[in-house]
């Protein structure tokens, strides 16, 4: 292997990089976030490492979720907290329904950026850059809001700080209590068109809830019961950014990104002697590769034996996108091939990306083809004898209407009622739970058809 830097990936081939006007600007910017105060700790990164080395080895299950690009229009308090408290529901649903622990790990704090199709945009007569997240440029069809300004990246960069204390403050204040998260669980079902499917689980959870406040494990008595661990994610699209936040850690003397404490690979930067994987091949955060229908088996083993040379678990997590149809013609070649070499991988499915469409004049995901890829991805997993790690969601915490289906069944003419993203459609909160409540009758059948260890084995 050659030899790594932070700046390595300079001399490396690139795709999805925007065109700055001003060189110059881009250089001053870069160099003062480089100063800037790191927006997480290599400790953290260790730590989150660690729990996805227990899903990789079958002893947890992992929930990465959130905007399909943050918004600097959209930032607040309170679309945060709608944000966490729905993807706390969804992991307590998950926990309770596979026994065991739930790596919440949230796209956000950083997911500024977005790879294109295509570089221009057309409207008319008018041919514009794309729009590539707000840490690059801005949505407003117009020429100053589509000019590619390096000032985004401090922008980015304090909303990204701002975030990440408001998050610290819920998981480890209160907000996070079990017995907080179990109420607002219970309004969701009480309100759905579906509830009679959901009320079972959720009984058992109020039951187990009212056992242990009946033998004095609370909130107040387990700080377990009232804290939780909560990591960020974003994609490494941007590398100018991500090498600005790239430090030394002091305890290790190993290199890590700062900007987030998991970064992945896009299925469209996936090119293994291109600059995004040689930057992140060097940092020693947990990574994930997006892997779409087009990638071969024998390019997917060059890149784990690139970002992951020492088969190290924990490490990498394969987030497969392949689409509702072709999820079981492409998921057991590679799991097929990545059990033959022996490799240590966290499997995801990423349900969202294989599955857009266009109605009434807008990007839409239908729900039952997210959950009919979940379906398979569970199913495939089962025959192949390995462990279904976990789920990659565009997802907000807000009543949109972006996803058609659902139990109150979004239909194509209301997408226009309340579609907000400025990039790919997501679900919304009663889908976001309603898709949670239906992974937890999935993880009980993966639960049941594993053998039963003895005690004390």
């Amino acid at each position: 292997m050659e030899k790594w830097s932070p700046g390595s990936w300079r001399q490396k081939p690139i795709q999805q990089v925007p065109s700055y006007p001003d060189e110059q600007v881009l250089r001053e910017v870069e160099a003062r976030m480089a100063t800037y105060p790191p927006l997480v700790f290599a400790g953290e990164a260790r730590r989150l490492k660690r729990d996805l080395a227990a899903v990789a080895a079958g002893q947890g299950f992992l929930l990465q979720g959130g905007d399909c690009a943050e918004s600097f229009a959209e930032h607040g308090a309170d679309n945060i907290r709608d944000f966490f408290r729905v993807f706390l529901q969804m992991a307590v649903v998950l926990t309770f329904a596979g026994s065991q622990p739930v790596v919440k790990v949230g796209r956000i704090a950083g997911q500024f950026a977005k790879p294109r199709s295509s570089d221009s945009e057309r409207r008319g007569d008018v041919v514009l850059p794309s729009y590539r997240g707000d840490i690059i440029n801005g949505p407003d069809f117009d020429e100053m809001s589509r000019l590619p300004d390096p000032l985004r990246q401090e922008m980015a960069y304090r909303q990204s700080a701002a975030t990440l204390n408001l998050l610290r403050a819920f998981a480890q204040g209160g907000f996070a209590n079990l017995e907080n998260v179990h109420k607002w669980m219970l309004g969701f079902i009480s309100d759905s068109p579906q509830a009679e499917r959901y009320e079972a689980l959720a009984n058992r959870i109020t039951e187990t809830i009212d056992f242990m406040r009946a033998v004095g494990i609370t909130g107040d008595s387990n700080q377990a019961l009232r804290e939780t661990d909560f990591f960020t994610s974003h994609e490494a699209l941007l590398l100018g950014y991500e090498e600005a936040l790239t430090r030394i850690d002091s305890t290790s003397g190993d290199w890590y990104a700062t900007s987030g404490h998991m970064l992945w690979i896009g299925d469209r930067t996936r090119q293994a002697d291109h600059a995004h994987v040689e930057y992140c091949r060097g940092v020693k955060n947990p990574l994930g590769l997006k892997c779409g229908p087009s990638i071969e088996t024998d390019d997917l083993l060059r890149l784990i034996d690139t970002l992951s040379p020492d088969n190290e678990p924990g490490r990498l997590t394969l987030i497969c996108r392949f689409g509702a149809d072709k999820a079981p013609e492409h998921l057991p070649r590679l799991i097929r091939a990545v059990e033959r070499e022996g490799r240590k991988v966290v499997w995801s499915c990423d349900p969202m990306h294989g599955n857009t469409i266009t109605a009434a004049g807008y990007k839409t995901r239908p729900f039952d083809r997210i959950l009919k890829e979940v379906e398979t991805f569970f199913a495939v997993h089962r025959a192949e004898g390995t462990h279904p790690g976990g789920i990659h969601v565009e997802m907000t915490g807000k009543n949109v209407t972006e996803c058609t289906g659902g139990a109150r069944a979004i239909r194509d003419d209301e997408l226009q009622d309340r579609y907000h993203t400025h990039c790919d459609p997501r679900l919304n909160a009663d889908q976001a739970l309603e898709l949670a409540f239906l992974m937890a009758e999935l993880l009980k059948k993966e639960r049941a058809a594993q053998p039963r260890q003895a005690v004390g084995a």
